[in-house]
């Protein structure tokens, strides 16, 4: 009864191949006693801060991680060129209610949105106007007209998965400013895209859809939401000042990060894993995403920390620009096409450097019940869930291109609380967690080099 309980349970390891158990402990174990990725985060996050694209920073942090993979020895350490935009926040952002009847004058927490136009030193002085939706604003149309628009759809709290919230609410942060401002709306404010309740708000991209007016658009803190919510149920004529001095600039020069590893039998079939070195500048970008960046180079520098010969070349890409233009992941897509490079697969980590729970995957149906049969592997480290299909941002690009896609995928529940905000510090990073993430994305891209996915 025991063998036959020892055969049923060892089956699943080797129905494909040779058994990697011990491999894979390993690679843990290095990972959880040996690894330098806590303090490469420390490094990029405290040493050159946030690495807003065309800033300074940005520039630092290419370099940096250009270093460290040629200390590591890497076999080929390159920069490939990227035309990013450039935008400038301004020093000067304020939200103001002006005239409540209940609380006279009170300045709000507030942000101004990536990408967004400034008000210049005049402001917008106007009335404000709640509304729930892009689909209110269309159905208010010319009612909105010369007013503030308040967009104060919360993410759904119902949601166990708080990326799928976040789905639904960030079209306001996203498109709310061209919806409003084509009914000719001043200015719009945007409810953080959080469930926690606090003063802290979030920044993140907005998109100025073509040949449509463009009005500036900041952010305020949940806690502020509500409370401007609150007056506007008693006072129909609230009115607010807003004041911002950001700008879109001419674009600049910047790079992607490549770092390789040859194969020793498939050269030619390449394994990309990576990481957007680019953050928002209010923060240090330590979940968002310098995480994810140290924990893909963790990748090639375990492979030759521990003499692991890879049998297809393991590329890894920083990629800049994902934040507000993803401009590197297209770029990097447009290449590999041109070159008429192979991609076998693409592993993203985007979403926060929290504990390791699985994976999220796109392709072929073939190549993803294999990546499912692996799960035994990654049980005894609390890595179990193989059935979200996604992928992450900056390698979606590759997608026309037949590559199979995946993304690590952490416990999402606390992500919320730092994205996109001065929260998001190294200090909420946790080592181990961190060093579980290394080892798990390790462990997957040594299975999709030593056993291919087909």
């Amino acid at each position: 009864m025991k063998k036959a309980l020892f055969l049923i349970l060892f089956l699943p390891l080797c129905v494909f191949g040779q058994d990697h158990t011990a491999m894979i402990k390993k690679i843990y174990d290095h990972q959880l006693s040996e690894s330098p990725v806590y303090e490469n985060l420390r490094s990029l996050c405290k040493e050159i801060g946030p690495r807003l694209t065309g800033s300074p920073q940005a520039a630092a942090a290419v370099e940096f991680t250009r270093q460290l993979m040629i200390d590591y020895g890497f076999d080929t350490v390159y920069l490939q060129p990227v035309m990013v935009p450039k935008w400038v926040r301004g020093n000067t952002e304020i939200t103001r209610i002006t005239n409540s009847v209940k609380v006279g004058t009170r300045e709000l927490k507030t942000v101004a949105l990536g990408n967004s136009v400034g008000t210049g030193p005049e402001g917008v002085l106007a009335e404000v106007i709640e509304v729930s939706s892009i689909e209110e604003v269309n159905e208010l149309g010319k009612a909105v007209a010369g007013k503030i628009v308040f967009y104060n759809g919360a993410m759904d709290p119902t949601l166990i998965d708080p990326f799928k919230a976040y789905g639904s609410a960030v079209v306001q942060r996203a498109y709310g400013a061209s919806e409003a401002g084509k009914f000719g709306a001043r200015a719009v404010i945007v409810r953080s895209m959080t469930n926690r309740k606090d003063d802290i708000p979030h920044t993140g991209s907005l998109v100025y859809k073509p040949l449509m007016p463009q009005i500036p658009a900041v952010a305020i803190s949940t806690n502020d939401a509500d409370l401007l919510s609150e007056l506007l149920k008693d006072q129909k004529n609230l009115k607010m000042y807003v004041e911002t001095h950001c700008q879109m600039q001419e674009d600049v020069l910047s790079y992607n990060v490549i770092g390789e590893i040859k194969g020793t039998e498939y050269p030619e079939e390449i394994i990309v894993v990576g990481g957007h070195l680019d953050s928002w500048d209010v923060g240090e970008g330590a979940h968002d995403d310098g995480g994810g960046c140290m924990m893909s180079i963790e990748v090639g520098r375990t492979f030759l920390r521990l003499g692991i010969q890879p049998k297809r070349t393991i590329r890894v890409v920083m990629f800049m620009n994902e934040e507000n233009g993803l401009r590197g992941g297209k770029e990097y897509a447009r290449v590999a096409k041109e070159k008429g490079e192979k991609h076998l697969a693409g592993l993203e980590s985007d979403s926060g450097a929290f504990g390791p729970m699985g994976f999220s995957s796109m392709g072929d149906e073939a190549s993803r019940a294999k990546i499912k049969s692996w799960k035994p592997y990654f049980e005894p480290y609390f890595v179990w869930n193989f059935d979200k299909v996604g992928s992450g941002a900056d390698i979606s690009p590759l997608e026309d291109q037949g590559v199979f896609l995946m993304e690590m995928e952490p416990n999402p529940q606390k992500y919320f609380n730092y994205h996109h905000t001065e929260a998001d510090v190294f200090e909420v990073v946790d080592k181990r967690e961190l060093e579980l993430g290394a080892g798990t994305m390790t462990a997957m891209i040594y299975l999709i080099d030593q056993e291919g996915l087909k």
